[in-house]
């Protein structure tokens, strides 16, 4: 049997047992960290008054601190409907229906949710959707800035611009829970995952953590402090999606897939597409609309 180079290291998932079914678990904790490392550092860029100086802001940032405080509220609200919902919609009724490798772990699923519908809220079951909970965290930004008559583009980016430190915590958190494992592979670093099989893997969630958060963190951070992105509205989001959608496509040669149609293609790589389109409609918005606007 081949081995693997590097051993696994075994976390247990649950940090503390608090009382009964009560517990805090590592998954949980990355959530909280990297939400609250993410408003900490766009309060920050706030105050960074020379960021702010130029057209189309004139030394007025986009939104105050107290403005973020709430947006935090509202986008946790939207990430974790959004990425249950997706998860529900994608996995438990598309995956469940034509996927039989997911005939153990779906139980029943999708009739299983018109029986119990109190399943689909029961994120403790495990099952979050990153796609789903992308799309809730923008209608939240989208929602607040209209009920607090600001302007959504710049709100927008800076939301992204941070995002990156959300998703480095989660995809840690996946390595953690042994979940989202890669592929069968015989490179050097592959490890054996306890619940993967007995035979060596890609480490696909660190590839996604570096990529996805690391990389993508740099990147943007670039694009606002270096060559003030921020002064088009919408091009950082614009990158943010372009990038994310890019290394989740990459990373998906390494992971696991969830499903397969159309050849090779699999959910994740499929699941880019509109992120793509997505970044191209705010690449769009971005340099058709004058700078001063």
């Amino acid at each position: 049997m081949i081995q693997a180079l590097l051993p696994y290291p075994h976390i247990n998932p649950v940090l503390l047992h608090l009382w009964g079914p009560l517990e805090i678990r590592w998954y949980g904790l990355a959530y909280i960290a990297g939400i609250v490392l993410a408003w900490w550092a766009v309060l920050r860029v706030l105050r960074n008054k020379a960021l702010w100086a130029y057209p189309p802001f004139k030394g007025r940032p986009p939104a105050t601190e107290d403005d973020i405080g709430d947006l935090v509220v509202w986008a946790i609200i939207g990430i974790i409907l959004g990425g249950r919902l997706g998860w529900v919609l994608i996995y438990g009724t598309v995956l469940c229906s034509v996927t039989p490798d997911y005939a153990a772990f779906c139980d029943g699923l999708p009739a299983g949710f018109l029986t119990d519908p109190l399943r689909i809220i029961a994120a403790w079951e495990g099952g979050m959707s990153f796609h789903g909970g992308l799309l809730g965290a923008a209608i939240a930004v989208w929602l607040f800035c209209r009920r607090r008559k600001l302007v959504l583009l710049p709100v927008g980016d800076l939301a992204c611009a941070f995002a990156p430190i959300g998703l480095f915590f989660g995809r840690i958190a996946n390595f953690v829970n042994d979940e989202l494992w890669g592929r069968v592979t015989n490179v050097p670093w592959a490890m054996i995952f306890p619940r993967g099989g007995p035979l060596p893997r890609h480490p696909s969630q660190l590839y996604e953590a570096a990529l996805e958060g690391v990389v993508l963190f740099v990147l943007l951070q670039i694009a606002l402090r270096v060559f003030r992105a921020h002064e088009r509205p919408g091009l950082i989001s614009a990158l943010f999606f372009a990038g994310y959608g890019t290394f989740r496509f990459i990373c998906e040669f390494f992971r696991e897939p969830d499903a397969q149609f159309i050849g090779p293609v699999s959910m994740g790589m499929a699941l880019s597409i509109p992120v793509w389109l997505a970044a191209g409609a705010f690449l769009w918005i971005a340099y058709t609309r004058p700078k001063t606007a």
